[in-house]
């Protein structure tokens, strides 16, 4: 049990030495993300819908 108890005040201590973020940095990295993704999932959309169709024609010979 005292292994344990040592354990979670240690774990207690390095999480005090984190440099944890500020709300705005969060916000910028989220919306970076957010965006990406969409852009992303858009991109890869009509390349699929390009290459379906070329699939689709190709098969129609």
């Amino acid at each position: 049990m005292k292994k344990v108890w040592v354990f979670l005040q240690e774990v207690r201590n390095e999480l005090k030495k984190i440099s944890w973020p500020s709300r705005k940095e969060v916000i910028g990295a989220t919306t970076v993300v957010i965006v990406t993704t969409l852009f992303m999932g858009l991109f890869l959309g009509v390349i699929d819908l390009i290459l379906s169709r070329v699939v689709e024609f190709l098969l129609q010979r």
